[in-house]
């Protein structure tokens, strides 16, 4: 079955309208609300906590889902810095471009 251009314009407009709703929705809910003191110290250390999910399987997972320790010591040395200044600055952006940058430089050293 081949798609048209027809489709591919739908399904373009379809995913745009999944990927824009989970943002809207909060948003239009959380506009008109107090949103709590504990509510907001608690969001602080969600880009810490989901940065640290993202590369963990990458730092000691393989391809094969095998648990592989501390065989790569140069992307363990960088996911301890990206994480030392993901913590401090909370800049996920800040964190991923210093974080390409150690890899980088400690690839050459090490």
């Amino acid at each position: 079955m081949e798609m048209t251009t027809m489709d591919h314009f739908l399904l373009i407009i379809l995913s745009a309208i999944v990927a824009y709703l989970p943002r809207f929705i909060p948003l239009r809910i959380f506009s008109s609300r107090e949103i709590p003191e504990w509510f907001n110290e608690w969001m602080k250390y969600v880009p810490v906590a989901l940065f640290s999910a993202l590369v963990f399987k990458d730092l000691f997972i393989d391809s094969s889902f095998q648990f592989v320790g501390v065989d790569n010591v140069t992307k363990l040395i960088a996911a301890v810095v990206v994480f030392a200044i993901a913590y401090r600055t909370r800049s996920m952006g800040l964190s991923v471009v210093l974080g390409l940058c150690a890899i980088m430089l400690l690839s050459l050293i090490l």
